[in-house]
């Protein structure tokens, strides 16, 4: 039955394509659909059904929309009207969902802050969105508080969830407001391609930018993960995801808020209490980021793992050393892993389930779906140009960079508030003089047979011995080890050497067998790939989405004087890994040990 998997793999692909067509189909810029007629369909038409669990209460799609239309009248009361922006600083719960929705009933922009952020990055993500009001959850009162002095103009702040000085009572407010449907007519002129959302990049390396995010291109999201999923009113979603990023507040919550299903809303992930929340709310979806797979997988035996009813779970960035272990150890019938970014215009999806894989395309959808892979040259971080000044596309097995081409229907890249952010992320004259490409960053390789891998961050990926050396690869050969638990790799800058040197920081279970660790590193990796140097920590520090952080890493280096964990180095002398002493350290340094 072999000859026929390459006949059902295209048919998955034909019922996704059909399903997400049914959806969209005639959904343009210049349609009048915006993303708050997707909550008021359901309130007409299914008020009775449960539209979130949180916690011990539940709230209908009548609900939901009544409570949207008081935030919608209180944002009216204010004098605010379509294209004004309102800022939303508030952690995981029901009245995030509420305050965004009814802000855009009327057409304000809402902008998504991250609650981690204080001091001066709060600051210019309030200021970049040219915000004049802010719903701020009292519960993250001493993050606002800390960005005041930073501040280049006022803002009106509203505080929900407990009373902070010296701002406005937002729950005071919206009960003087009626719950009633809004007037018709109230988006007469509002169309998809309009303003819905600023969502921001992390920032990492770097103050956040905010992404322009329409009604068309939300909608586009929340749609293409319900026709992935096959989602339907009888689905519920456990998000743990923050709601101020695309992936939990945009793609997990559009795949059943698109089908009139039910969303489980948690305050932060729990590996403990993952389990007993499936359980207890029957939750049939989960939308993963690869390193909560992983927490999951390392977290001791629970007895309701495997007596869940989730039926199909989609994420991104799970890597091929754990998939099959999840997926057996917790009874997951089917797995769905993507590819794309809150901003971008490249989206892939393994609608196949097969391993490693972000996504495929198709021989017969190439020309539809516009994404290309071009050489990258990595010492200098540019894509490889020809003799002809064009770009030069990757054949099968070839690293490049993903890029989407730029066009106003079905390649729209709506860019940032400030232009110059926005040209940063725009590629041109690439095949032919006067073409456009969204720049994903990203570096990953395609098969013959249309599927792609992740490779590596640009800038994450290095060059040693002459080499271009994934941080990711290396990572997923690392973490294979028994005892490790997490592997985080970079580059380090050596005096005297080209390019960095590879260094691993690794979190591990009951100590570590260097000897042996040394013989599983060069069994699974190529000379110039071996880490050097090695960092034990307790954790591993991630972003608000779980991925690794690096930026810090690779400055602090691997100085024994300033670093207090324990810190290892192959020596090329003793051929094995021995604690780096501050002696050690600086022979390295004065170039007496050559790397």
């Amino acid at each position: 039955m072999q000859f026929l998997e390459p006949v059902v793999r295209e048919f998955r692909v034909l019922g996704s394509m059909r399903r997400l067509l049914k959806r969209v189909g005639k959904l343009t810029p210049q349609s009048p659909d915006t993303v708050a007629d997707i909550v008021e369909r359901w309130a007409r038409e299914r008020p009775g059904n449960v539209a979130i669990y949180f916690e011990d209460k539940k709230y209908t799609y009548r609900e939901y929309d009544a409570a949207a239309n008081r935030y919608a009248r209180w944002a009216q009361a204010q004098g605010l009207k379509k294209g004004d922006v309102v800022a939303l600083l508030m952690e995981n719960r029901p009245e995030f969902l509420f305050a965004w929705t009814g802000l855009v009933k009327i057409g304000v922009v809402a902008a998504l802050i991250n609650t981690n952020l204080k001091e001066r990055a709060l600051a210019h993500s309030l200021a970049v969105a040219d915000a004049k009001h802010l719903i701020l959850g009292a519960e993250l009162a001493e993050n606002y508080a800390t960005s005041i002095d930073d501040m280049s103009a006022p803002i009106k702040v509203w505080t929900t969830g407990g009373k902070v000085q010296g701002t406005e009572d937002l729950d005071a407010a919206l009960a003087a407001q009626s719950a009633d449907p809004l007037p018709k007519g109230v988006r007469d002129g509002m169309v998809a391609a309009d303003k819905c959302f600023y969502i921001y990049t992390s920032g990492t390396t770097g103050l956040p930018k905010a992404a322009n995010m329409s009604h068309l291109r939300i909608q586009n999201m929340m749609h293409s993960f319900a026709a992935a999923m096959n989602s339907t009113e009888r689905d519920r979603m456990y998000v743990v995801l923050p709601l101020y990023h695309s992936a939990g507040g945009v793609c997990a919550v559009g795949s059943v808020l698109t089908s009139g299903g039910a969303i489980i809303i948690r305050r932060r992930f729990s590996a403990t209490n993952f389990w007993d929340d499936c359980v207890k709310y029957g939750a049939t979806q989960f939308q993963y980021i690869g390193e909560l797979c992983r927490y999951l997988l390392n977290s001791p035996p629970h007895k309701l793992e495997r007596k869940h009813k989730l039926r199909v779970v989609m994420g991104n960035g799970l890597r091929p050393e754990i998939w099959s272990g999840f997926k057996a150890r917790f009874r997951i019938p089917k797995i769905i892993e993507f590819y794309g970014a809150t901003e971008g215009n490249v989206a892939l999806v393994n609608v196949d389930g097969k391993i490693g894989a972000v996504g495929r395309i198709p021989r017969w959808l190439r020309n539809a779906l516009p994404t290309r892979l071009v050489l990258f040259d990595v010492e200098n971080e540019a894509p490889v140009r020809g003799a002809d000044g064009f770009c030069v596309e990757c054949k099968p097995g070839e690293i490049g960079e993903a890029i989407g081409r730029i066009d106003p229907e079905r390649g729209r890249f709506e860019g940032y508030t400030k232009s110059t952010d926005t040209e940063k992320k725009i590629l041109r004259d690439v095949f032919a003089k006067g073409d456009a490409w969204f720049r994903t960053g990203d570096l990953l390789k395609q098969d013959k047979a249309g599927y792609y891998y992740f490779i590596d961050r640009i800038g994450d990926t290095f060059r040693w011995k002459g080499e271009n050396v994934a941080t990711s690869e290396v990572a997923e050969a690392i973490s294979i080890f028994p005892g490790v638990k997490e592997a985080n790799v970079y580059g380090v800058k050596v005096p005297g050497t080209d390019g960095r040197a590879g260094m691993a920081s690794l979190v591990v279970e009951g100590g570590l067998d260097l000897g042996k660790f040394k013989t599983h590193v060069e069994k699974n990796l190529p000379v110039y790939a071996r880490p050097i140097f090695l960092r034990l920590q307790p954790e591993i520090e991630v972003t608000v989405t779980f991925k690794h952080r690096k930026v810090e890493l690779v400055k602090e280096g691997f100085d024994p004087r300033a670093i207090k964990e324990p810190l290892y180095f192959l020596d090329p002398v003793d051929a094995n890994y021995v604690p780096l002493t501050p002696e050690l350290y600086d022979r390295i340094n004065a170039g007496e040990i050559r790397l």
